[in-house]
């Protein structure tokens, strides 16, 4: 395994490009690092100014008295190579080069960024870039990035070849109250490539899970290696794209990547045990469940309603992915019937009718939780006159808590459920806005779990 310690846990950072202007990437990426309080020694390289952001600005960074761990380049395209060198010559064995303009561009960029892995080759330097959004560590309050947030700090880690869909992912887990441990925005990858980054965070004791957003694969060998050896204790959730000939020609232009079809990505993917996401909704779905809920034993999915039209949505959803109905024991139903209105359905799906409160959810929830018949528990919940969607969430959060089980929430509506799934979010119970989601997401799991299960078995043998 390489070594990323000086790009993850550096003690120190040359910023290099650092600006004064709050529109240039230089002032962003230092403000940044400042603002997430970053914990390690911070220096500003621009010939150009004395100071900024109430740091003393270095003409150069070999003018620095130490060697910083970590080197950030936001120089124009023209200048990274000599900024680079300077690095190489200072010492500095870590970069991270922001700039955009080289292999993507074509030709006559491609050469260049050549240059710049020959540069880094002969000082012993190792690279992430160019093209690249940047890197975090959020235990150490490094936000080397030119992102519009600072993630919260939780225990899942990305990569991605893409800086902007990274930044929406970023944005999107802020809003949700999601954090990350670690980001790499890998970009061109001239040197480090997805398949190094993969590998580290898989050793990572801070990284539970890994998502991430690739056009190409470096070493499809290697890949499938190193993938099954971190799928086996962590989950991998990735979407692929570049698969059709529109799609491959966009990602060359992008970041250069090669093209690889459809069909050898998916069974790629299965043989390694990683989970793929076909759509950044379902990256987003599947890294909500994977992130606050525990994984299913089995299949079978206990679903509670308000509503018989939500029931059906979810039930077909359910069957389409693979997915059984729970088929609730006989007991369970005697129960439901024995304390529910007489016109509520006791079988699964359990409908609890439109007038169903907090304290009925919790009835048939508690209920089809102790059923060893079911192994998941998806609770749908549409606004009634009489419904009680932040009572009801309430109760959801607390039963998420003491259940073994998965408890996966979907509030249908808009203005009048809105305050439902906030309470849900902080409580860190995955909430969806229509059952069809929440069901690939839980069937994402079934297919994680079942890999597991696959892979014990072939190993014990």
């Amino acid at each position: 395994m390489i070594d990323l310690n000086r790009f993850f846990n550096p003690r120190s950072i040359a910023v290099i490009g650092a600006s004064r202007s709050p529109q240039k990437i230089g002032y962003v990426v230092l403000d940044n690092l400042q603002r997430a309080r970053y914990q390690g020694c911070l220096y500003a390289v621009n010939p150009n100014i004395e100071r900024v952001l109430g740091l003393h600005s270095y003409a150069s960074v070999l003018d620095i008295d130490e060697v910083p761990d970590l080197a950030i380049l936001a120089v124009p395209a023209a200048a990274v190579l000599s900024a680079l060198d300077e690095c190489g010559r200072k010492g500095v064995r870590a970069a991270v080069v922001i700039t955009a303009g080289f292999r993507e561009t074509g030709p006559e960029g491609a050469a260049v960024e050549r240059e710049l892995v020959e540069c880094a080759r002969r000082y012993g330097m190792r690279l992430i870039g160019p093209n690249s959004v940047g890197i975090i560590n959020a235990a150490i309050g490094m936000n080397a990035t030119f992102a519009e947030t600072t993630p919260l700090q939780f225990d899942v880690s990305m990569l991605s070849q893409s800086g902007a869909v990274a930044t929406a992912i970023l944005d999107w887990a802020r809003s949700i109250d999601l954090g990350f441990a670690k980001f790499v925005s890998l970009g061109n990858m001239a040197d480090l490539n997805d398949v190094d980054c993969l590998d580290y965070l898989g050793d990572d004791p801070q990284t539970k899970i890994i998502i991430g957003y690739l056009e190409g694969i470096t070493d499809g060998r290697r890949f499938m290696d190193v993938a099954r050896r971190v799928t086996a204790s962590k989950p991998v959730i990735l979407i692929k794209v570049g698969t059709t000939g529109g799609g491959a020609r966009a990602a060359s232009s992008h970041t250069g990547a090669l093209a690889s079809s459809d069909a050898i990505v998916d069974g790629a993917f299965r043989q390694a045990g990683i989970v793929r996401a076909a759509t950044m909704a379902e990256l987003f779905d599947y890294t909500l469940c994977f992130s606050f809920s525990t994984l299913p034993r089995g299949p079978r999915v206990g679903v509670v309603t308000n509503a018989g039209g939500p029931a059906v949505m979810a039930s077909d959803a359910i069957e389409r992915v693979g997915l059984k109905l729970a088929p609730l024991s006989r007991d369970t139903m005697l129960a439901l019937k024995e304390r529910l209105p007489a016109a509520a359905a006791t079988t699964n799906p359990v409908d609890l009718l439109g007038d169903a409160g907090a304290d009925r959810y919790q009835l048939a929830l508690e209920a089809l939780a102790a059923d060893d018949t079911v192994d998941s528990l998806l609770v749908l919940l549409t606004p009634q006159r009489v419904t009680e969607p932040e009572r009801t969430a309430r109760v959801i959060s607390y039963l998420a808590r003491e259940f073994a089980k998965p408890l996966i929430a979907v509030f249908m509506g808009g203005e009048a459920v809105d305050r439902g799934r906030k309470l849900l979010d902080e409580a860190r119970v995955p909430v969806y806005a229509y059952p069809e989601r929440a069901v690939q997401a839980l069937a994402a799991m079934c297919q994680y779990t079942k890999y597991l299960e696959e892979t014990a078995i072939a190993g014990a043998h």
